[in-house]
């Protein structure tokens, strides 16, 4: 029998495309779903305007023919329709006035009629409602790039190689590899380590396709009073300070550095770097306001006065750097640092700036997207955040815009990835991440 599926209204707000996601299965349209759409259509966020491409959508299809009847989705594909409420068919028990519940009365009154109805939603309440009236509902994995977090690309390699490799990248400074199978990526970094077993000879390097060789990575000390404490934080920073890299993402949860890290070298770059030498004109730092556009408007005061909750965090890492407020204010005041709203980055085109997207793992891909579209000339962008600590209900750890960004660029040259995994803030902050 041929399925019908019906898509909540998350899916629609997740993404449009969703509507010819089905292949030739007909998809069912609740109309409080219709209601659903409409409230949402003002919002200023990708949640908004993917209501507003969905009812727009729907109109299209509904100058084709009618939703009463049914409305082709195109060669190959089922049909569309609207499905119509009636309480009769509302379980006993459940509140008639919820919107989940007028859906759910919906899908049985279709299931009634003989119809093999899927609901897809991306509500975990949603979808055990729907089990316990024996309804199947599956989660809609619109970017999902990895099946598992745990799979995600972290950047890194081991190697194990003959003594007379690891020696002969030590005379020479470079060794060629044999990697016809393409198993490295560029910019990952690949620790050698002596076959050997009773040998401890190993070398840290990163591979550089081009050449297919693997090279020395540049060790930094005391930028702007931060020293790499371990070899993540090391391959972080060669990442940050290799002009050829115009994209680079830093994964960790809390206290591995990422942020600290970044901005450090960013500050680096901007105020002791001649333009000659790669240097930036600008440090623009921004993070998600969360929810993306909506809520800032509602806090009292200026502009600056409603962001200051959300860069307190960007103005206690530089803070720390600068070790003087003024100095820092005075920097922020000639336009140098920007701390900018990230509601306020799109229509800008962005040039010969180090900027910052701390907290990326809030942002939907579409987000992402918007935001390197205005990178311009001479920027280099970096992307920070922790893929565990999800506050947008629309993304999920394998979802999100920063783990799309990650697996999507690894193939890139001009791009690279490390995930920090030590917790260097303080021993505290380390345990509490790992147990809590």
């Amino acid at each position: 029998m041929k399925k019908t599926f019906i898509l909540d209204t998350n899916v629609y707000l997740t993404d449009v495309g969703s509507i010819m996601a089905w292949g030739r299965s007909d998809v069912a349209v609740p109309t409080v779903i219709l209601d659903e759409i409409d409230k949402h259509k003002h919002r200023q966020d990708t949640a908004g305007l993917n209501a507003r491409l969905t009812n727009r959508a729907l109109d299209s299809l509904r100058s084709k023919g009618s939703f009463f009847t049914g409305v082709p989705l195109g060669s190959g594909k089922g049909r569309i329709f609207a499905a119509q409420y009636d309480p009769r068919y509302m379980p006993a028990g459940m509140n008639p006035d919820d919107s989940d519940n007028k859906i759910i009365a919906s899908a049985l009154k279709l299931k009634l009629e003989g119809r093999d109805i899927v609901m897809v939603s991306r509500d975990i309440n949603m979808r055990l409602k729907c089990d316990a009236f024996d309804i199947p509902a599956i989660d809609y994995y619109p970017h999902q790039v990895v099946k598992s977090v745990d799979k995600l690309f972290d950047g890194t390699v081991e190697l194990k190689v003959p003594t007379e490799t690891i020696d002969r990248f030590y005379s020479d400074k470079e060794v060629v590899i044999n990697d016809e199978t393409n198993t490295l990526y560029p910019n990952q970094f690949v620790l050698l380590k002596d076959e050997n077993e009773n040998s401890k000879k190993s070398a840290i390097c990163k591979y550089k396709r081009s050449g297919k060789a693997l090279q020395p990575i540049n060790k930094f000390k005391n930028i702007w009073g931060f020293t790499p404490n371990n070899k993540e934080q090391q391959y972080a920073m060669d990442l940050l300070f290799d002009n050829d890299i115009h994209i680079a993402s830093l994964i960790g949860q809390a206290g591995t550095g990422k942020t600290l890290l970044a901005t450090a070298c960013g500050l680096e770059q901007v105020l002791n770097t001649s333009e000659s030498n790669g240097g930036y004109n600008k440090l623009i730092i921004t993070r998600p306001v969360q929810p993306m556009g909506r809520d800032i408007g509602f806090l009292p005061g200026s502009l600056e006065e409603k962001m200051m909750p959300w860069v307190a965090p960007i103005r206690d890492n530089l803070e720390y750097l600068f070790g003087d407020r003024t100095a820092l204010d005075m920097q922020i005041e000639q336009g140098i640092i920007e701390i900018e709203a990230m509601t306020y980055i799109r229509g800008r085109s962005i040039s010969n700036a180090f900027m910052i997207v701390d907290e990326a793992q809030n942002l939907t891909p579409h987000e992402l997207k918007t935001i390197i579209t205005r990178v311009g000339h001479n920027t280099k962008l970096v992307l920070t955040g922790d893929v565990q600590q999800i506050d947008n209900s629309y993304v999920d750890a394998e979802s999100n815009g920063l783990t799309y960004a990650v697996e999507k660029f690894k193939n890139e040259e001009i791009s690279g990835h490390i995930t920090l995994k030590k917790g260097e803030r303080s021993v505290l902050a380390t345990i509490a991440s790992d147990i809590l």
